[in-house]
């Protein structure tokens, strides 16, 4: 606690070694952050530039690669600062800022990746109604859905939880998430219900959601011709393995909240800097090597550059 500024510091207590260490994690984050940055921002640029490429397919990679770049920026510059810094240490005010920011950008990617398979499922199983389905204000809805829906339910508790007693100062993790739930002196038997609630709403039902398309559209592409099939998989593929990629760093997070204090802690450090930086560093990855056309604009752009 800080008398003179009355504020209440949070002390990150999750890095491992890091007085011995700092310049090698600084380094290796530092140049996973650029790398993701150039990767997402490349595709992203691509898809806006290009006028064949403003279709709602490539327009919903966009917004995902947009929501993995706000995903990484709310946690790597202030990782980068606590690398280099004495104290590991966080406001409360920002530290609940930034479980707002991880959360809601969390749930969007996963309603993103609805509306992605909405969409391919559309695009496959009625070819014939995909121009009257999918219309500029349907795309337009369903991204204001993903980003606003998601916003409206995670600020609830972290406007609650504002002005809540803490009385441990010391998070084990090396940044802020729901295991500052375990910090407050009194936890709210409304707020664990209301979570329950969000966890299915924006996660349950997403993905089942989202296994539902795509079983049916595995099972459309199966009973037709060898075309349908190849559309399936070049354009099917790539979400899956960002789906794939989204529930790695969301059951991550479930366990290491539930588990922390029987999970080894240089264990919980590796897999968190890991879980945090593979999902943005890859999917502009999978989207540029398997998505045809932006494949096709990112050859162009590399040889333009030789």
């Amino acid at each position: 606690m800080n008398a003179d500024l009355n504020m209440t510091y949070v002390t990150l207590g999750g890095h491992v070694e890091i007085h011995r260490y700092r310049y090698l994690y600084f380094v290796i984050m530092l140049t996973a952050y650029i790398l993701l940055i150039c990767f997402n921002v490349s595709i992203i640029c691509l898809i806006v530039i290009h006028k064949n490429l403003h279709e709602p397919m490539y327009i919903f990679i966009a917004a995902l690669l947009l929501n993995s770049l706000l995903f990484s920026t709310n946690i790597h510059p202030k990782l980068l600062i606590d690398f280099l810094s004495d104290k590991q240490i966080v406001s409360y005010q920002a530290c609940l800022f930034q479980v707002f920011m991880f959360y809601f950008l969390s749930s969007s990617e996963l309603l993103l990746l609805s509306a992605m398979a909405y969409d391919r499922y559309v695009s496959i199983c009625k070819p014939l109604q995909y121009p009257a389905i999918m219309t500029t204000t349907t795309v337009s809805l369903l991204l204001c859905f993903a980003w606003l829906v998601p916003a409206c339910y995670v600020v609830v508790p972290i406007a609650l939880n504002i002005n809540s007693k803490l009385c441990s100062f010391t998070l084990k993790g090396i940044f802020c998430n729901n295991s500052l739930n375990k910090l407050f002196c009194v936890t709210s038997n409304e707020l664990s219900i209301y979570g329950v609630i969000v966890l299915l709403n924006l996660g349950l039902l997403p993905m089942l959601f989202i296994l539902f398309t795509y079983t049916k559209i595995i099972i459309i592409a199966f009973q037709s011709c060898g075309d349908v099939r190849r559309k399936a998989v070049q354009t099917c593929l790539p979400h899956l393995l960002v789906l794939i990629n989204y529930s790695v760093l969301i059951t991550y997070d479930v366990v290491i909240v539930k588990l922390e204090s029987d999970f080894p802690k240089t264990a919980g450090f590796v897999m968190t800097l890991q879980i945090i930086t593979y999902n943005p560093l890859c999917n502009p990855i999978i989207y540029g090597l398997k998505m045809k056309e932006i494949s096709k604009h990112l050859k162009r752009l590399l040889r333009h550059m030789k």
